[in-house]
């Protein structure tokens, strides 16, 4: 048999060189922050503190600015929180903190606005969820009330249905008209439609009563990461509005990275989504700024934006029996991450910055050479030396017991002379 007649058994893959270019979307204005028309995409968190308590609630909202959130979401719940939230917008810019406060809303949003206009002011965006804005004849009004708020004040408002809190009225209704389907779609299908379907109607309406498209955001919120694929897979298809990503009630420590990042990544690999929260249960006594930190990651990691140097570390082995490598590669790490606010004014750029901290002579050299900086430590029976490579050449052998505090000046010293001075 000649080889011409042997077919491949795998067929060659294509090589993907990055993600597929982003869906075009409506722009949209949130304070100081686009969403949206192919800005970049934006991390946002929210705070889980009373926010009744302003002293409490500032601290949080600064916390999480500080680590990254370009937006920050609080809960509007009561009139002492709707009472609270000037005050605390307040503290923020004495503090020299302009991000963009949302405010949350469910149930009883058009009475809290109405009792106080001043949070209406106060806030950058409106959290109205259309499962629960109202029940009954109630449910147009209470949404109806909410969009004109956001028109009189002038702010964006994002529709975000969530499958916890599904409209039961629209839910049963497609429920019924898939039975009398020659070919009935399975009951998820249905669920997905039906959550698609309380977004996009809500938007129209909102629309109808006279909010600007380009002042809306969509989210479809669901907790599984299949689900959510599929969800905003259609969603995307459907509209042009911006659109929020994240896995409702992700979970705890790493399952919730885990399937918060397999959600999305597929999703913004394929150009779809323009503002991410990665919603963590922060373990007890935890920091809430860790989301933030995870949703910098998942987009830097995919190449999709810059916010902090980022290290590479192999993971350790036999030859690597002590645990220097790791404590160096922590301490670089919380270094650039500690430095990153200066920098980001000081020496634009410096976010691009590669590092590599590397346990042994196998891939050490060679990994130290494809970073900006990196250093390749002596592994077990290895001599006691640890050269530095920087822009692929090798520049000096640091020893003895000052690696850590050489090396990290050798990182500020390169910043200060590649970056320059913004």
């Amino acid at each position: 048999m000649s080889n011409e007649s042997i077919a491949p058994a795998i067929a060659p893959c294509a090589f993907v060189s990055g993600p597929a270019p982003r869906r075009l979307t409506r722009q949209v204005r949130i304070g100081a922050v686009t969403v949206g028309g192919g800005a970049p995409i934006a991390v946002q968190s929210m705070t889980n503190t009373d926010t009744a308590d302003v002293a409490g609630t500032t601290r949080q909202v600064a916390d999480l600015w500080r680590a990254g959130s370009e937006m920050v979401r609080v809960t509007v719940n009561t009139p002492e929180a709707a009472a609270a939230v000037p005050r605390i917008v307040e503290r923020l810019r004495m503090m020299g903190i302009e991000v963009p406060v949302i405010g949350d809303f469910h149930y009883n949003g058009h009475q809290l606005l109405a009792g106080e206009p001043a949070c209406a002011e106060a806030l950058a965006k409106y959290r109205i969820n259309p499962g629960n804005v109202g029940f009954g004849k109630k449910r147009d009004t209470q949404f109806a009330q909410l969009v004109e708020f956001a028109i009189r004040h002038d702010k964006p408002v994002r529709i975000g249905a969530n499958w916890g809190s599904l409209d039961q009225s629209l839910a049963t209704r497609l429920m019924d008209e898939n039975a009398t389907r020659s070919e009935p779609w399975e009951a998820a299908h249905v669920l997905r439609e039906a959550l698609i379907r309380s977004a996009l109607d809500s938007a129209a309406r909102a629309v109808e009563l006279g909010l600007p498209a380009e002042r809306i955001v969509l989210s479809c919120k669901v907790s599984g990461v299949q689900e959510l694929i599929a969800v905003y897979r259609d969603l995307a298809s459907r509209s042009d509005f911006a659109l929020h990503l994240g896995l409702t009630e992700a979970g705890i420590g790493s399952k919730g990275i885990v399937a918060s990042t397999a959600a999305l990544a597929v999703l913004l690999q394929e150009g779809i989504g323009d503002t991410i929260r990665i919603s963590l249960t922060p373990d007890p006594g935890g920091l809430r700024t860790q989301e933030v930190v995870v949703a910098q990651e998942l987009l830097q990691t995919m190449g999709l934006r810059a916010f902090t140097p980022m290290v590479t570390a192999c993971p350790g082995c036999g030859r690597t029996t002590s645990e220097f490598f790791q404590e160096l590669a922590r301490t670089v790490q919380e270094h650039v991450r500690a430095k990153m606010p200066e920098w980001k004014i000081t020496h634009p750029g410096a976010e691009h910055l590669t590092l590599a901290v590397m346990g042994c002579v196998v891939n050490g050299p060679g990994e130290s050479r494809h970073a900006n900086i990196g250093i390749s430590l002596p592994g077990t029976g290895e001599a006691p030396a640890a050269p530095v490579f920087i822009d692929g050449e090798k520049s000096v052998t640091l020893r003895g017991d000052t690696i850590a505090a050489d090396f990290v000046g050798i990182i500020d010293t390169y910043v200060q002379r590649r970056y320059g001075s913004g």
